[in-house]
């Protein structure tokens, strides 16, 4: 989702981000439904993607997960296993270093873009209200950051692409989930690519012929599918273990260095 786009420097592009800020809206609302199904569903003693409740009922989530968490009672070791297991996902590279550097690439680059993103829809939103910002400014200053990690994004995605056709076990154990994933993944980071080149005129020593003027709407193009894909469809997807994965984490916290 690349929302540095929408530099308010002319009428159309602020209406463009108008726009965007109307579907955050409406994305937002669908990832919340979806997520209190979700709960909802855990809650009934399911946690696995696509699968139908036990019935067993589980109380980790959504009622008392902090409380369970909050029992640990050592709160260095929560705050290590946030790090070690979430952010750097230790337990994967135990299991494979080729796997690890393919998820920490698609995780790092996709939510590291997701706030950067983040940030320069606020800092829009302080210009549009009289704040004296400029960002248009902010904007060229985030670029080259915008760029490294979408390329790590990029190879994170090859990556995950190669397994999936070249890799037996992976390619065995592909289900249609984890085809959408990927090609969605893939056509918004090329979509963004191309938006930016539109309104760079080129990209990659390559120059295009369209003209500036086509970068709002290919800029909105991109914002709507990445908003559709990155947000809303997250709660009905297998997106989801991004999240489910590090509540069970943290939720099965046992206090042992050994871990």
């Amino acid at each position: 989702m690349s929302m540095e786009y929408f530099s308010g420097i002319s009428d159309a592009m602020r209406i463009t981000f108008v726009q965007v800020m109307i579907l955050s809206v409406i994305a937002i609302g669908i990832f919340l439904y979806g997520m209190y199904l979700n709960i909802k569903k855990w809650g009934l003693g399911t946690t696995g993607y696509a699968q139908e409740p036990s019935g067993g009922g589980i109380t980790v989530f959504p009622k008392t997960f902090a409380s369970q968490v909050a029992k640990k009672g050592d709160w260095k070791l929560i705050l290590k296993t946030l790090v070690l297991d979430i952010i750097l996902q230790r337990r994967i590279i135990r299991i494979s270093k080729f796997r690890w550097f393919m998820h920490i690439g698609i995780f790092v680059g996709w939510m590291t873009l997701f706030l950067l993103s983040l940030l320069m829809f606020l800092i829009e939103l302080l210009s549009l209200s009289g704040v004296n910002i400029h960002p248009e400014a902010i904007r060229q200053m985030l670029q080259p950051w915008n760029d490294l990690f979408s390329y790590i994004l990029l190879l994170g995605i090859g990556i995950a692409i190669f397994r999936r056709l070249f890799v037996k076990r992976a390619r065995e154990s592909t289900i249609s989930y984890d085809a959408v994933l990927l090609a969605g993944l893939t056509f918004i980071v090329i979509t963004g690519f191309v938006a930016q080149g539109i309104r760079l005129g080129g990209f990659w020593g390559l120059g295009i012929e369209w003209g500036v003027d086509a970068a709002p709407q290919m800029a909105l193009f991109h914002a709507v599918i990445s908003l559709l894909f990155c947000i809303a469809y997250i709660p009905f997807s297998k997106y989801i273990h991004i999240i489910a994965t590090p509540l069970t984490i943290l939720a099965n916290i046992e206090a042992e260095e050994g871990e």
